[in-house]
């Protein structure tokens, strides 16, 4: 399983957003030099940001973004669910075959189409259990984890 980049880009503008909240706002351009990144390509990211209500646009010649709420309210299952989509990470496409109904209880009294996936349900846990841990992780999780290496006397030199 990989995340795509869109993923990547988006957490790092919102850290960076995080950061620069006492300045109000910050432009795509900024943005986009900071991640080197296209202009274009952040564009659409940060609008599919601000349609999920992750961050607001502020319009105007020195508009830009900002986040709609709190860093500590933004989890990383907000932003990929936003970047990647909220489609089940697997599906079981082997429903017909013989291995399939071997491994189904056929006790259950269930007609075909309702037969559970044993494959699936395991995955189906496997995501549940990926989503619980990114909806504990927020922006600012990262950010304190930040501060709390840079005021370690152990990377002071």
């Amino acid at each position: 399983m990989q995340f795509a980049k869109s993923t990547d880009y988006a957490l790092h503008a919102l850290v960076h957003l995080a950061i620069s909240e006492q300045e109000n706002k910050i432009g795509i351009k900024e943005l986009a030099d900071m991640l080197d990144v296209s202009e274009s390509y952040l564009s659409k990211i940060m609008t599919q940001l601000r349609k999920d209500g992750l961050v607001r646009a502020v319009p105007g010649v020195k508009g830009g973004y900002k986040l709609s709420r709190s860093a500590s309210q933004i989890t990383f299952l907000d932003v990929i669910l936003s970047t990647e989509g909220r489609q089940s990470m697997f599906n079981c496409s082997n429903s017909d075959s013989r291995q399939h109904t071997s491994m189904t209880n056929e006790s259950d009294e269930l007609k075909e189409n309702q037969r559970v996936c044993r494959i699936k349900e395991v995955m189906d846990q496997a995501e549940s259990t990926l989503h619980q841990f990114l909806v504990n992780q927020t922006i600012q999780s990262i950010l304190d984890k930040a501060n709390k290496d840079c005021n370690n006397p152990l990377h002071k030199k």
